[in-house]
């Protein structure tokens, strides 16, 4: 593949930074709290863990080509939209638009994109299921919470599928130059997102004084926001070089994905909060599941979609 020496590259230095981190967590816990009672450093530990276990499969997928990273996203999705309808109102009437969003909507989604059929993918879900799905519900004739039960359905479709599948679909852009190395992006876009989710975490522990939204969550504060936005950002701007960008087309870019991570944080944090849970899953034993761990990426995906398409391609 042309992509993989600079694929390669980033993989290793992901793997590396792992590996400090790693060490950095085990020597904290050893001489800090050494019986696991240090909630700061557990949770540091646990992100690390679950970091190791995604780089791993997003490695394998990205090796394995078109194929393996829409497959492996659309196994994400399905996790992620069981993750999220196990929290919503739900109906016996409801039964068969579930069934549908699962084994009809979900992989007719991941199919277009994979035959690249954008004209279709990017309006399937937010015009023909949101208009569709509701109509199964209301021939059942339970009206009891409609609007709800079909709100939380048409949402949980909207950030589980539609989002998500815009990260696979960044194979199928036609970037002059950068031919067949698209892959590249969607390691670009995950490793700057997520980098910005672990630092804004990291300063505001370090500097933390003011929050952002006390009832949604305490951990987020300003300084934090942006001492994590800005190592991110220049983190990414310093990759430039193995994106179709110039140095200041990622500085933007990085920017623009970094903010759109935190505010999918913001408001997935909401809808946990008004659920009455901590979670949304249970993907390691204590930590969250899925949505946990990528929720900043969710809403960053489609956004930076759009602009690389609409400004590179």
């Amino acid at each position: 593949m042309s992509e993989s020496p600079h694929l390669i590259w980033l993989l290793s230095g992901v793997a590396l930074i792992l590996l400090i981190a790693t060490l950095t967590g085990a020597l904290l816990r050893a001489r800090i709290a050494p019986d696991g009672s240090n909630p700061v450093i557990e949770n540091l530990n646990a992100r690390i863990a679950a970091w190791w276990g995604m780089v791993i499969l997003l490695s394998l997928a990205f090796l394995a080509g078109r194929v393996g990273v829409v497959i492996l996203f659309a196994v994400l999705s399905f996790s992620a939209l069981r993750e999220f309808l196990t929290l919503t109102a739900k109906a016996r009437a409801d039964h068969w638009s579930l069934a549908a969003a699962f084994f009809l909507v979900l992989p007719v989604q991941y199919w277009l994109v994979g035959i690249d059929w954008y004209g279709l993918y990017a309006i399937f879900i937010p015009v023909y299921a949101f208009l569709l799905m509701p109509v199964v519900s209301a021939l059942r004739g339970e009206t009891k919470g409609f609007l709800t039960r079909v709100a939380e359905t048409q949402w949980a479709l909207m950030i589980s599928v539609y989002c998500v599948s815009h990260v696979p679909a960044l194979l199928s852009l036609q970037i002059p130059g950068y031919e067949g190395r698209s892959v590249i992006l969607i390691a670009w876009l995950i490793f700057t997102v997520q980098l910005s989710d672990v630092m804004q975490y990291v300063w505001g522990k370090l500097l933390g004084r003011h929050k952002v939204a006390p009832q949604l969550s305490p951990s987020k504060t300003w300084e934090g926001l942006i001492g994590g936005v800005l190592t991110a950002t220049l983190a990414g701007t310093a990759l430039w070089w193995m994106t179709p960008f110039s140095m200041a087309g990622a500085f933007g870019m990085a920017l623009l994905v970094t903010l759109m991570g935190f505010f999918g944080g913001l408001v997935m944090s909401a809808i946990k909060r008004d659920k009455g849970v901590k979670d949304w899953g249970h993907l390691i034993a204590g930590h969250g599941g899925f949505l946990d761990r990528l929720d900043s990426v969710v809403f960053a995906a489609p956004v930076f979609f759009h602009m690389t398409r609409w400004y590179w391609t």
